[in-house]
């Protein structure tokens, strides 16, 4: 009697995920941070697929559904949007990666989700794992910056311009003091 009351199990996943379990986003997360999860469909069968996050505010999804030709394979990009600090405090974020063979008729996709039975839908989880950069990723960063703004500088076009152009407003400054100071001195005795 207890397993007439059991749901049907579902069926294994149809498609291949890379990667397979967790997604990993590499910091510093004060700008979007871009993943990609490939979905590849093995079978001989068109698949219909559906991402999902337990975190819809703080990612960008694209594409968030669609469907998978047999043989054919899609990348999903997961952009998790720009934090002030390390998002790993806030908790467990997970994806849900939701598949159904796809029926003869495809071009209403939110009616083949409405319309699928839930022993033929199958999934896959995904946690988010947040990577800070180590410190030797930072300065290699900052090495990069420094080269590309060196390279970015013109290059001398005479002999005469190898000279660095270091004037300062100081000594201007000063040159016109001065000669305030004896034209002032100057009209006063002359005058």
């Amino acid at each position: 009697m207890a397993s007439a009351s059991r749901a049907p199990a579902k069926p294994p996943q149809v498609l291949v995920l890379d990667p397979p379990s967790v997604l990993k986003f590499k910091g510093p997360f004060t700008a979007v941070v871009t993943t990609h999860l490939k979905l590849c469909n093995p079978s001989s069968r068109t698949v219909c697929f559906k991402v999902k996050s337990t975190r819809p505010r703080r990612y960008c999804v694209r594409p968030t559904s669609g469907v998978i030709e047999p043989g054919c394979t899609v990348t999903v990009a997961a952009m998790l949007q720009p934090f002030g600090r390390d998002p790993s405090g806030e908790g467990t974020h997970k994806f849900m990666v939701q598949t159904v063979f796809a029926p003869e008729d495809t071009s209403n996709l939110e009616a083949v989700w409405k319309e699928a039975r839930p022993g033929e839908l199958m999934d896959s989880k995904l946690r988010c794992v947040f990577e800070m950069p180590r410190e030797s990723d930072q300065q290699e960063q900052v090495l990069r910056f420094r080269k590309a703004a060196h390279a970015s500088r013109p290059e001398p076009t005479s002999s005469t311009s190898l000279k660095p152009n270091r004037t300062s407003p100081f000594p201007v400054v000063l040159l016109v003091i001065g000669a305030v100071f004896v034209g002032f001195f100057l009209g006063k005795y002359l005058l």
